[in-house]
């Protein structure tokens, strides 16, 4: 049985839980406070830290697992992404406060003291750019270090950038984008073809979304022009209808964002029937 670290807590574990239910992988614990869960019968999950999973999957206690890209980038262990799940995305910033002039990383004083729960990433990137800094490591709430003379500056995990804004600071820089990842150790896993048979569930699930499946009847008069508008993966489907006279079955995925421009366009056209479902899973 293959063994899968998964986050215990916070946004990442809501979204994996959600994710593995599409895939057709469901948690089955004993409880909510359950170290371990069956996960779809073929599979082990373990539930811990989201920053411990890099070292459990690097070090073979795990097969593969599930964190954000920051923790695997900071933890500097030889784990390959297997899988971008695009969960939980986030951005690692330089921040300083609202008055404090620094508006660019040319602004940010030589020595300055920087307050980061990720010292690793931290003192790469400023290494990299050339400006010597200081790190001060804390555990978490980064962004009360300036206000209490603590530092200058913070290094800092933002979605959207409020708490940020709430607590008076000012984005200066991204040091790294993240999101969850499926990632596994430089050791073969228990068994290679789970592996890779979990990685093709959730990509079908991942490639599905944002996108509906679509059926109408249209003119035969019309098709040329329905192409157009239902270009389709490799173009629509157009089957014959039983009894169908003038008309044809066109079949096609569409993306939702465009689904109602799209009904209006094949609307007006003389189309009918018009049928959209939604897509769970799609493999290419």
């Amino acid at each position: 049985m293959l063994r899968l670290a998964l986050p215990n807590k916070g946004r990442l574990a809501d979204e994996a839980r959600d994710l593995f239910e599409a895939a057709g992988l469901e948690l089955r614990g004993r409880g909510d406070r359950a170290l371990t869960a069956s996960l779809g019968g073929a599979y082990e999950a373990i539930f811990v830290r989201a920053q411990d999973i890099p070292e459990f999957v690097a070090d073979g206690a795990a097969d593969a697992g599930l964190t954000g890209w920051d923790l695997v980038c900071e933890s500097e262990r030889p784990l390959e992404s297997l899988l971008d799940l695009g969960l939980a995305r986030c951005r690692l910033v330089v921040a300083a406060r609202e008055e404090s002039g620094i508006t660019a990383l040319a602004d940010v004083p030589r020595g300055a003291r920087v307050a980061t729960s990720f010292p690793t990433l931290t003192r790469r990137w400023f290494a990299e750019s050339g400006h010597p800094v200081e790190i001060v490591p804390v555990s978490g709430a980064a962004e009360i270090a300036p206000h209490l003379g603590i530092a200058d500056i913070v290094v800092d995990l933002t979605s959207t950038g409020s708490t940020l804004r709430v607590n008076g600071l000012r984005e200066v820089a991204t040091i790294l984008e993240s999101t969850g990842r499926l990632v596994r150790g430089p050791a073969i896993p228990t068994d290679a073809r789970a592996l890779d048979e979990l990685v093709t569930a959730l990509e079908s699930v991942l490639r599905a979304r944002g996108l509906r499946y679509l059926m109408a009847n249209v003119p035969r008069a019309a098709l040329d022009r329905v192409k157009s508008i239902l270009p389709g993966l490799n173009g629509p489907t157009v089957t014959n209808i039983l009894n169908g006279g003038t008309f044809v079955a066109v079949h096609a995925v569409v993306p939702q964002a465009c689904l109602s421009r799209t009904i209006h366009d094949l609307k007006a056209l003389g189309v009918a029937g018009i049928l959209v479902t939604r897509i769970e899973r799609l493999l290419p």
